[in-house]
């Protein structure tokens, strides 16, 4: 698998790179900063000035049910948000 997961689209993200040309990615956990700049300069052919990685630990959780305590995690996730250089742009929405 590749270092590049999926991009992150919310309403955040989406603003952010219309105002400040700053893309959110969800990168493989063991992946480093200088990986995440090569995937995406490969990937988009834009040129990368900064990289911030950001690590999610799982958020873990317990229920009571009739047949006891059931206890349960959900995955951890690692996040990147990419500062692109000014005047290139990142077009999610090209190969739909």
């Amino acid at each position: 698998m590749g270092v590049l997961i999926k991009p992150i689209i919310t309403e955040k993200m989406t603003a952010d790179s219309e105002l400040h040309n700053r893309y959110g990615f969800l990168v493989d956990p063991k992946a480093n900063k200088i990986q995440v700049k090569e995937a995406v300069e490969a990937t988009y052919g834009v040129s990368v000035e900064k990289v911030r990685t950001m690590n999610y630990g799982p958020s873990r959780k317990s229920r009571y049910t009739k047949t006891g305590v059931q206890h349960g995690k959900t995955s951890g996730f690692k996040k990147a948000i990419v500062d692109v250089a000014e005047g290139d742009i990142i077009d999610f929405y090209s190969n739909l």
